[in-house]
């Protein structure tokens, strides 16, 4: 089932929107749900700071991709984005969030559950601060169209790479304005 085209893309924003740039990935998820709302084969979840109760929905998907600042010493605002093993070994490295619960323990519980990893990707955008307040930094608030852009180019990779399309990360652009389903 490896190559399989997923039914359900989990596409999980993380963070506390009172918390300035903590929120980059729910804002983001906001973002998603306005510019890509008819994305078919797409469920959109606001995470929020991540707890166990979103569990089964990760279970349940067959893709996952999260959205969530995360701390990676580089210039606030930028985006990168972990896949599969990359995810895993970049989620490893250390509590790079501020959230009850971190990521990598949510799919380890899911693993120990049996859950068989589907594809998986994270969306990591470099913070520029953190401290009480309704709305990112003028940093993160500009790339947020671009990180919403970044979970859009994953799941069309995924498809093309399920319809046998060879695409590379360097030259993959903006997804094509045709509907795909």
């Amino acid at each position: 089932m490896a190559n399989a085209l997923p039914k359900a893309t989990l596409v999980l924003g993380i963070g506390n929107t009172l918390l300035t740039d903590d929120g980059a990935g729910v804002h983001t998820l906001s973002h998603l749900r306005r510019s890509h709302a008819d994305l078919t084969g797409v469920c959109y979840v606001d995470g929020g700071t991540l707890s166990f109760v979103f569990l089964d929905a990760i279970e349940g998907a067959d893709g996952l991709i999260v959205v969530d600042a995360a701390e990676m010493h580089v210039a606030p605002g930028t985006i990168r984005r972990f896949e599969e093993e990359e995810m895993d070994r970049f989620l490893r490295a250390g509590r790079r969030s501020a959230h009850e619960v971190g990521l990598a323990d949510i799919l380890d519980l899911a693993r120990l559950r049996g859950w068989r990893l589907p594809r998986r990707a994270l969306v990591a955008i470099q913070p520029e601060r953190v401290g009480w307040g309704d709305a990112p930094s003028p940093a993160v608030a500009r790339v947020i169209p671009a990180a919403a852009e970044t979970v859009v180019q994953i799941v069309m990779g995924w498809r093309n790479a399920h319809r046998g399309v060879r695409t590379s990360r360097a030259r993959q652009g903006p997804p094509s304005p045709e509907k795909t389903t």
